[in-house]
This record gives structure tokens, C-alpha cells and sequence, in this order.
């Protein structure tokens, strides 16, 4: 991220970004529930989707990397709890996300996705949410600013709780137990009681993920991540640090280019969409993604 930010602070200096001076025409169609085709300055891609999908399809194949419970009626009863909980996530954002990703495939904007290996229920605090999302906020404007495209920002967040593993049992001092999955399945200490895989650790991941994503749209349209306040977004033990110094510099430069080119050309040029962060996670325990989903179709 430093060797970014000097390469980028250089040709910023006494000229405004070209972000902020060159227009760009995109014209996309999304329709998820009907093939279709992406349409750009840059040609046509074809995307099609798979007419028998659906939340629960996936029990009609063989599912890796899923927990054995030892009770499956309390599997039925969290997942019933969690489709009876208002969605995540609404269809205007998925919509809003399908067609920024569209204007990536044509190389008409940049995927920036950072976070956390997996989330853990130890460490949920405001402090922590609002720490990867400065870092990305700073990496995103540093992209977008040096590089001319928009950027497309995906939290790994709000639901990054399961970890893959190589093998279902994990071995020490001679001690076999089942591995840890992370905190939506099992916990990590290494006993017995703590790595038989509990259901209702789902529905404690659907709230945590939930309690994220309404601080995130907080920060999001609350003016925190307003171009205004960009100055803020250094981490505080950055601050003295070259690179610290060096996004600084940076924010300076950024400062004279929207003043130059005004804040209503900027927003025309989405430069305010900087804010915009979209959440994203790997699907791994597709009993609970399924039950966010049905519960989304409703």
C-alpha cells in the first residue's frame, strides 16, 4: 500500500486526477431472473444463469467442507429462526452491486476486497468494524485517484465466520478431536465440548452479521466516509509512520483536485460514491446462507 501511495502522490502532483477529468460512458443492463448481456464502451458479454437454482438446491448435491450435528432437529429449529428474521441484505443492493461488477468485467472499474480471514465473536467491536473499513476507504481512494476508474469496495465482513479445512479431525498430544471450523460451527479451544459443532451458533453469526452491516451503513451515509473527512481515515499508529505521511500527501493533493474541478463535477463523476461498501463472504455453510436467502426472497 506505501509503494501505491508514492506512485500515485507523484503524477497527482499539480494536475487533477484523472478520475475527476475524463468522462466515461457506461451503459449496463442487470436482470438477474432472465439471461442477459452486459453493454459497454467496451463490447458485449454474455451472462447466463441456471434456470433450476434456488436457496435449497444445493441439498440435491453432495456439499463439502459442511459440519456433522449431532441433532439435526436443533439445525432445523436455527435456521428456522433465522427465516423468520428480517434479510440481511435487500434486492436494490444486490441490483446496485450486479451492475457495478458488470462495468468490472469490461475493464470499466477495479475490485478492491479486504477483511478479516474469519470473523471471530471474541473480537466483535464498533472499534474493529470501523478500522477495516478506514483501511479500505484509504486504499479505495488511493486506487481510484492513481488508476482513473471507479472502485468497487467488498468487505469481507458480515458473515466471513466458517474456515475450510484440509481434514474433519484435527490431532495434538496424541488427542483427536473435530477441527475447528470457525465460530459458526465449533470454538477454537481444543476440548471436546467445545468442537461439537452447535447450531445455534448460526443464529448468533446472523445477529453479529447483522449488528455489522447497520454500522457499516451508518458509516457509509452518515458522513464519515464523505471525501471531506478523508484527512481522518489514517489509523492512528500510521500517523507518524512513511506511509502515513505519504497518504497525507496524498490527501493534499486530492484536496486541490476536487476544489479545482468542484464538488458538483466530482459527485457527476461518482467520486462520492467513495462511501459505498458492499459485504461479501465465502459460502461455506449453506444450511445458513440458504436460510438468509429464503429469508431474502420473502
Amino acid at each position: 500500500m506505501a509503494q501505491t501511495m508514492r506512485k500515485v502522490a507523484g503524477p497527482l502532483r499539480g494536475r487533477c486526477s484523472p478520475y475527476l477529468s475524463r468522462p466515461r460512458v457506461v451503459r449496463v443492463r442487470a436482470v438477474a431472473s432472465e439471461p442477459r448481456a452486459v453493454v459497454s464502451t467496451n463490447g458485449t458479454v454474455p451472462v447466463t444463469f441456471t434456470a433450476d437454482w434456488s436457496p435449497d438446491s444445493w441439498r440435491r448435491k453432495h456439499a463439502y467442507q459442511q459440519p456433522n450435528y449431532p441433532d439435526k432437529a436443533e439445525v432445523l429449529k436455527a435456521c428456522g429462526d433465522i427465516k423468520s428474521y428480517p434479510p440481511l441484505i435487500f434486492a436494490g443492493e444486490c441490483r446496485n452491486l450486479q451492475e457495478r461488477l458488470a462495468k468490472a468485467a469490461v475493464g470499466e472499474a477495479f475490485i478492491l476486497q479486504g477483511g478479516d480471514c474469519a470473523e471471530a465473536f471474541t473480537q466483535f467491536t464498533a472499534n474493529r468494524i470501523r478500522d477495516t473499513y478506514r483501511v479500505l476507504l484509504q486504499m479505495s481512494v488511493v486506487m481510484m485517484f492513481g488508476g482513473g476508474v471507479p472502485v468497487i469496495k467488498l468487505g469481507r465482513m458480515a458473515g466471513q465466520f466458517a474456515k475450510p479445512r484440509t481434514a474433519d479431525l484435527e490431532e495434538k498430544d496424541g488427542k483427536s478431536l473435530p477441527s475447528y471450523r470457525g465460530d459458526i460451527i465449533n470454538g477454537p479451544e481444543f476440548t471436546a465440548e467445545a468442537r461439537v459443532p452447535d447450531p445455534w451458533r448460526l443464529v448468533r453469526a446472523y445477529n453479529q452479521s447483522a449488528a455489522t452491516l447497520n454500522l457499516l451503513r451508518g458509516f457509509s451515509t452518515g458522513g464519515y466516509a464523505g471525501l471531506t473527512r478523508i484527512a481522518s481515515w489514517n489509523l492512528d499508529f500510521m500517523s507518524n509512520s512513511d506511509e502515513g505521511k505519504a497518504y497525507m500527501d496524498l490527501v493534499r493533493h486530492i484536496r486541490i483536485s476536487t476544489r479545482e474541478r468542484g464538488s458538483r463535477n466530482c459527485r457527476q463523476r461518482g467520486v462520492g460514491k467513495c462511501a459505498l461498501l458492499h459485504a461479501a463472504a465465502i459460502c461455506l455453510t449453506a444450511s445458513y446462507l440458504s436460510g438468509c436467502m429464503l429469508a431474502s426472497s420473502k
